[in-house]
């Protein structure tokens, strides 16, 4: 048995928090520090910690991501552009095409259906920032993402915990009068071919860039990076990133004469 968890996919209500009680961002859980204590003494283990790492839009970014842009920026096959909200079938289809190559090898992963991506990039239209998540390709072909949104929580809160009408417009105005200086990071993901050779500083580079110039934005949090993925935690040291928030994934053995044992590595 696992949890806390959701019956969805795992960017959203997934996870007991264990360090770092501040202000949640929105589709975060949130509860009290004694819930660990409840869990662990019933006999839950943690099958594995999502790291929660943070950092300044304007903090330095590591050399290693500038030379790899100015590596992969001759190629005239690499390009990168920012996600648009008049394209959503064709970023949907390219969406895809990356997260079920880049997770097809994962043992607990899940590939996920176009149809299903798009509705949800067609609910996220009215938060999605046109600045803020970028694709990479070659020669046309999609290899990268870095997908990110506005943190709606800097919006949501206003509204006491409603959304009828009256919080729809507010909603609205909140929105366009009010700054929201906090960007959350839903996926990243680089094909299987493209993985180890820098292409994420590429990216990562060619976004950062454009975003300081067009976006108020101050802060970005790096959201639900496994203690089992490695090369992601290493990423997010490279930006010169710290730790803000642990949530933990327990896991309970019924047979309780059977070995426990962690989230193997990726």
């Amino acid at each position: 048995m696992d949890g806390p968890i959701n019956f969805g996919e795992r960017d959203k209500f997934w996870g007991l928090v264990i360090e770092g009680f501040t202000e949640p961002l929105y589709g975060m859980n949130y509860n009290f520090p004694y819930y660990k204590d409840l869990f662990e003494n019933y006999g839950f283990k943690i099958y594995f910690e999502q790291l929660c790492f943070s950092r300044s839009i304007f903090a330095e970014v590591s050399r290693v991501f500038t030379v790899m842009h100015a590596k992969h920026s001759k190629n005239p096959n690499i390009s990168a552009r920012p996600m648009t909200k008049d394209n959503l079938e064709k970023f949907a289809a390219d969406f895809t095409e990356i997260y079920n190559k880049a997770w097809e090898s994962h043992g607990e992963g899940k590939c996920m259906d176009e149809s299903k991506v798009l509705k949800m990039f067609r609910t996220m239209k009215p938060i999605i920032n046109e600045h803020i998540s970028w694709f990479v390709y070659e020669n046309e072909k999609p290899v990268a993402m870095w997908m990110n949104i506005p943190d709606t929580n800097q919006w949501l809160k206003y509204l006491n915990g409603k959304f009828g009408i009256w919080e729809k417009l507010k909603f609205l105005w909140v929105k366009t009068f009010k700054k929201n200086e906090k960007m959350v990071g839903l996926v990243f993901g680089v094909v299987p071919e493209w993985q180890k050779k820098g292409l994420e500083g590429y990216m990562i580079w060619e976004g950062t860039q454009h975003l300081r110039k067009h976006t108020d934005f101050k802060v970005t949090e790096m959201q639900w990076i496994g203690d089992f993925n490695p090369k992601m935690i290493k990423i997010a040291e490279n930006l010169d990133t710290r730790v803000t928030r642990k949530l933990a994934t327990y896991r309970y053995l019924f047979d309780r004469s059977k070995n426990f044992e962690r989230h193997p590595e990726l």
